[in-house]
């Protein structure tokens, strides 16, 4: 990367870390999967119940092998031959689990979390039940304030999402969200953390790469 273009990156990323750490979130910086790898694994202990939120992010960079592969009780949602059953019990249990590991369709500069969800089972869990949330999130999803955190969820990470999974909706042909009515819509709960009651609960780690949709 061009040395002043790295220069203004690092600038986005200093200002979203302070502000974070203003609305009671620890904030890291990582510059790439293994070190991403190495401080989730830095926060959890073995035997702990361990859970997780839809993530593209958690797969690239290697969170979600290394949880399989770990001394943990970790809730895989990933498991093969798990049914709809199976899948609504393992939400359920993830929001009294010790740790709670998930993404963020962005993160503004002034230390916010916004997040679309299809469920509710994510976005729940940010907000209330584990004792502790690791939020894992590549340099790209850092964006200046609110009205460009919805649109990056509007015109990137909803279509890119609905055609990673098939389901079908108007945006999988338009690129962009349309407002549906589908019943197989997956925006249907918007959430905007702006500041954390209890100190250090949410930890967000930022990789400087990009991650994720």
């Amino acid at each position: 990367m061009d040395k002043n273009l790295k220069w203004v990156n690092g600038q986005r990323i200093k200002r979203t870390i302070e502000n974070l750490k203003k609305n009671n979130m620890e904030a890291y910086l990582v510059k790439d999967e293994k070190e991403a790898v190495n401080k989730v694994k830095s926060f959890i202990k073995d035997g702990e119940i361990i859970a997780v939120g839809g993530s593209m992010t958690l797969f690239e960079t290697g969170v979600i092998d290394m949880l399989k592969s770990g001394n943990y009780n970790f809730l895989d949602r990933y498991k093969e031959g798990l049914n709809r059953k199976d899948m609504k019990d393992i939400y359920r249990r993830s929001l009294l689990s010790d740790t709670y590991i998930v993404s963020s369709n962005a993160i503004t500069e002034s230390g916010e979390l916004y997040n679309v969800d299809g469920n509710g089972n994510r976005v729940a869990a940010m907000i209330y039940g584990p004792e502790q949330v690791l939020v894992v999130a590549g340099l790209n999803k850092i964006v200046k304030d609110i009205d460009a955190a919805v649109e990056r969820t509007k015109y990137f990470a909803a279509p890119a999402n609905t055609k990673r999974l098939n389901v079908g909706t108007p945006c999988t042909q338009s690129g962009y969200c349309v407002e549906c009515k589908s019943d197989n819509r997956i925006c249907n709960d918007y959430v905007l953390i702006k500041r954390q009651n209890v100190k250090g609960r949410i930890k967000v780690i930022i990789v400087d790469k990009n991650l994720g949709y």
